[in-house]
């Protein structure tokens, strides 16, 4: 069957099923919209915060980014990772026993202030819509390659399938369909890698295979290190950057996930706080299936693609370069008129470039595999995009209906109203994340990483003040996130959109990358609120006591 038509056939089948779980779970409430009705069981809600987790930034962009970069590329492994681990273990659980919907429902009731909620949704949206344009670039990216349309129309139709879902079922909708979303994208992710391992190493575990000797007797990453610095790349398993960045970097990664507020939500959609526990625990285990293997799939595509392409003649590669080249995400320019692919580390003679996002997505392209895998990793790669695209939807939706709405503008507002608002709140949400999608500040993986540091310049000391610290009060906390979050959009819109007279990386500040910018502005939102809390009223007494309840086992 021609690869076209098990494309066609494999999305089709996996949008048939999202939209029919969609319209069998659809809310009728809004305890429903916003948190399932806060009976999710928690291996369902596992499963769902997995999906909801692993943005297209993880599914498309995070093997890419280790693939080119190396050992460079490991920071968004370990600080991804790691981040979730810190969520689960340090505030998931505190937060359920709260019980509030959503963050800035939290921060407003915790620091007994609607100003404080009110820069709470700020925030929310600030970091839901950076994050959310990443998504939106990655379903543009599956579209334009695999449906033969270019990256806006991939765009646009992702923004109508996930508005379908998002407005109709609400939370409900969205965990069920993200249930759906997980099982694709895991078997989509898994089964290229395991193909490509046993084709290399003859072993079926792609993390074990990726340690392990080739098929010619030499071991891959000393194979891959030999190809870099034959062609003039840095060495594949040692870094370029400093160690300062690298920190700062993982700790943003890190500490950003723990803030963000479409993960943090899923919490709230379980019975109990034991089933939070529970979901957590199992969330991290489907969440470590995909990023054990990211690093094995990194090292696989970058051999094949050197192999492949490399001192090559142009007329003779094979199919796969032309369609991606018809992309525009992989150009071929022949600057001395030989013929052949000259694929090397240095710029001024590199005749090749290829956009980091599409490695894996043309992994099993490189590698020759059936048409039927190449149809199954394009369901997958939209499962990725699109679950956490939705998620993030109802963060901005309820943010504006319930937080700024609900609680400040028009508190006599009734259930089916607010219902209402949600629902058009995230039809203003998708158009605005679409023209995100369309013009995004980089590629898929570096936008959603300032989405993390954005979050942990404003939410993280936020929450965690908030649980650990009965004497941080609405003064110091409305400081700091104020701070936090003016330092990071000011880093992030100079360097990475040219904005207050740009710059290069020679000027960042410590030299710190705008990655790795967010822990300190993380930093400078501690400080302040400390200073500003310490120098003003005490919380009441009121305050001081839900905090110690919230920390009763």
């Amino acid at each position: 069957m021609e690869q076209q038509i098990w494309i066609w056939a494999i999305v089709g089948i996996t949008f048939s099923l999202y939209i029919g779980i969609a319209i069998w779970s659809r809310a009728s409430s809004t305890k429903e919209f916003y948190v399932a009705g806060g009976g999710v069981s928690p291996i369902a809600n596992g499963m769902a915060t997995a999906a909801d987790w692993m943005s297209a930034a993880s599914f498309i962009s995070m093997a890419g980014i280790i693939s080119f970069s190396g050992y460079d590329g490991s920071v968004y492994l370990m600080g991804w990772t790691g981040g979730y681990v810190l969520l689960a273990l340090l505030l998931a659980p505190y937060l359920r026993k709260f019980g509030k919907f959503t963050v800035p429902d939290f921060i407003g009731d915790r620091y007994y202030s609607n100003t404080a909620r009110a820069v709470a949704v700020f925030c929310a949206l600030i970091v839901s819509f950076t994050y959310i344009a990443g998504q939106m670039r990655g379903v543009g990216l599956v579209f334009s390659r695999y449906l033969s349309v270019d990256i806006n129309t991939g765009v646009f139709i992702g923004m109508g399938i996930v508005l379908f879902y998002a407005i109709l079922g609400g939370m409900k909708g969205i965990t069920y369909t993200q249930v759906a979303q997980y099982c694709v994208l895991i078997f989509a992710f898994l089964v290229p890698a395991i193909f490509i391992s046993m084709m290399m190493t003859g072993i079926a575990i792609p993390q074990i295979g990726m340690g392990s000797e080739g098929t010619e007797g030499i071991h891959l990453l000393e194979k891959l290190d030999g190809l870099h610095k034959e062609l003039g790349f840095h060495l594949y398993t040692t870094g370029s950057k400093s160690k300062l960045d690298v920190f700062l970097i993982t700790a943003a990664l890190m500490l950003g996930t723990a803030g963000l507020p479409h993960v943090i939500v899923r919490f709230f959609t379980v019975k109990k706080v034991r089933d939070a526990r529970k979901s957590a625990g199992w969330a991290l285990l489907f969440i470590a299936i995909l990023y054990t293997t990211a690093p094995a799939i990194a090292v696989f595509a970058r051999t094949n693609l050197i192999q492949t392409v490399s001192n090559q003649p142009y007329e003779t590669l094979p199919e796969w370069f032309s369609n991606w080249e018809t992309t525009g995400l992989l150009v071929f320019e022949d600057k001395n008129e030989d013929g052949l692919v000259q694929y090397v580390g240095d710029p001024l003679n590199n005749e090749l470039e290829i956009d980091k996002d599409i490695i894996v997505m043309a992994n099993p392209e490189i590698a020759n595999l059936p048409n039927w895998v190449i149809g199954l990793m394009a369901a997958g790669a939209l499962a990725a995009a699109l679950s956490t695209a939705a998620g993030l939807l109802l963060v901005i939706s309820s943010s504006v209906s319930h937080d700024l709405l609900k609680k400040i503008i028009k508190p006599d507002i009734s259930e089916k109203g607010e219902l209402v608002a949600a629902r058009i709140a995230s039809f203003f949400a998708v158009v605005l994340a679409g023209y995100f999608g369309v013009n995004p500040p980089d590629f898929v993986a570096a936008t959603v990483a300032l989405a993390f540091g954005l979050a942990a310049a404003s939410f993280f000391p936020a929450i965690v003040m908030g649980i650990f610290s009965k004497r941080m009060n609405k003064e110091g906390v409305i400081s700091g996130m104020v701070v936090g979050i003016t330092l990071m959009l000011f880093y992030m819109m100079k360097f990475k959109l040219g904005l207050f007279g740009g710059g290069t990386a020679n000027d960042w500040w410590f030299g710190v990358s705008p990655e790795g910018f967010g822990t300190l502005a993380m930093c400078a939102n501690i400080i302040v609120a400390i200073i500003v809390s310490s120098k003003t009223t005490a919380p009441p007494l009121d305050v001081q006591l839900m905090i110690d309840d919230i920390r009763k086992p």
